[in-house]
């Protein structure tokens, strides 16, 4: 299962939602209907607290869905491509694809958020006390003027991974020209952020009786672990920066024919060279990737009348160009169901890239950057390869360009299965 569903599309940006948020809708309705509200407003019916507490959710996570379309058009703007926001326990995320390209872009990306937030808090608070609304919406109303204005101040703190740490990176990162280092150093103020949250709410637990204390510390240990996602991004594209998804794809990747029955790809291809992904072509282009698992989640029945391109995903969602710089395609191989994307160039296959090759080589080039102990000197010493500076790419295989590039092998409609072919020729990534 995956871990986000599909709310919708707004401003050509995917809206996505967490499955934990739906939790959090339901402990806001409850936490509004039973206790805000009939404070603020006595003498209601249950309905009417019950209703005003859905509204009053809904509207809020509208303005926190807002507060992210305002990062994702901005990046935009800035040249960035959007796959889509995605709503969590305490707020959103707009997932970029790639890296803004300069302190200042992030900057600029890093404020907008914030902003919107701050005019949505604005508009609530001056609708609030100069309309001549009803009691019961002029409430939720307030309440959602008061809330966006505390998101904005929260979000203003600068600690990663919220809006100022971003906004505190990007000026580190203009002053010392060190992406990692910037965001180690707003990262530490993230880590002590959120281990403060944990413990304040632990403290009003145990010695207030107050329960409401454990939403603070789980909101710190949600920052503590949205951090080390950060944190673990930033040192990956650092450590991949001078690789392209040519270099680590898997070249003349046996495919598969789209009017495949299911029944054939599980026979004729899958069981002969027990691959996990193939990419479906038509006409000799390719249009999407299929793997086993599609096929077995499909109900044994229907595995002779649907063929390979009805439980395949699209090209249009998995694919990327081979001169694609690799950190722009990490984030996104390591969230995918798949875990794999289609190569292609000017409609033509190239190759395929799975997220077990990049994970390896991360692995290996983060253990080849760690400091190493050195007996004779009694202290850590540094290899004496380190990438991107000492190292040196030599891509495997042969590029796309050359004449000997042989084509994509395919299994089609019952034709006999091989294995894949060899990367081509040894080489050194590292």
């Amino acid at each position: 299962m995956s871990s986000s569903f599909r709310l919708g599309r707004v401003a050509g940006s995917e809206i996505d939602a967490h499955w934990s948020w739906l939790l959090v809708v339901v402990l806001f309705v409850w936490s509004l209907a039973s206790g805000v509200f009939p404070e603020t407003n006595r003498g209601l019916s249950d309905g009417t607290y019950l209703a005003m507490a859905a509204a009053a959710s809904v509207l809020y996570f509208a303005s926190l869905t807002l507060h992210e379309l305002g990062h994702a058009l901005q990046a935009r703007r800035d040249g960035i491509a959007i796959e889509g926001i995605t709503l969590w326990v305490f707020g959103g995320v707009a997932r970029v694809r790639g890296q803004l390209p300069s302190a200042g872009a992030e900057l600029r990306v890093a404020v907008v958020g914030p902003a919107v937030s701050l005019a949505l808090g604005i508009v609530f608070l001056l609708a609030a006390r100069v309309l001549p609304l009803p009691a019961s919406v002029d409430a939720v109303v307030f309440w959602l003027g008061q809330l966006n204005l505390y998101v904005l101040v929260f979000n203003l703190l600068p600690a990663l991974p919220l809006d100022g740490g971003r906004g505190l990176r990007a000026l580190l990162r203009a002053r010392r020209r060190d992406f990692l280092s910037a965001t180690r150093t707003a990262g530490a103020l993230g880590r002590g952020l959120g281990q403060l949250l944990i413990a304040a709410g632990l403290l009003l637990v145990i010695f207030a009786g107050d329960f409401g204390g454990l939403w603070l510390a789980f909101l710190g240990w949600f920052l503590l672990v949205a951090l080390e996602a950060e944190l673990e991004a930033a040192a990956a594209r650092v450590t991949l920066a001078d690789l392209t998804v040519s270099d680590l794809m898997v070249r003349n990747p046996v495919t598969v024919d789209a009017h495949t029955t299911v029944q054939a790809f599980i026979d004729q291809v899958f069981v002969r060279t027990r691959h996990t992904a193939f990419p479906v072509v038509a006409a000799g282009c390719p249009i999407g990737i299929v793997s086993f698992r599609d096929a077995l989640a499909l109900p044994r029945v229907a595995w002779r009348t649907t063929t390979v391109r009805e439980i395949m995903v699209s090209a249009q969602e998995a694919s990327v160009d081979p001169d694609t710089a690799l950190p722009d395609v990490q984030p996104h191989l390591a969230e995918s169901d798949m875990r794999r994307v289609l190569v292609c160039h000017d409609s033509r296959l190239e190759g395929l890239l799975s997220w077990t090759d990049v994970s390896r080589v991360l692995e290996v080039r983060s253990e080849l950057a760690s400091p190493v102990a050195d007996p004779r000197v009694g202290r850590s010493a540094t290899p004496l390869l380190r990438p991107h500076e000492e190292g040196r790419v030599v891509p495997l295989g042969r590029s796309r360009n050359s004449a000997s590039a042989s084509p994509a092998r395919s299994i089609t409609n019952g034709a006999g299965g091989q294995r894949s072919a060899r990367r081509g020729p040894p080489g050194s990534i590292f």
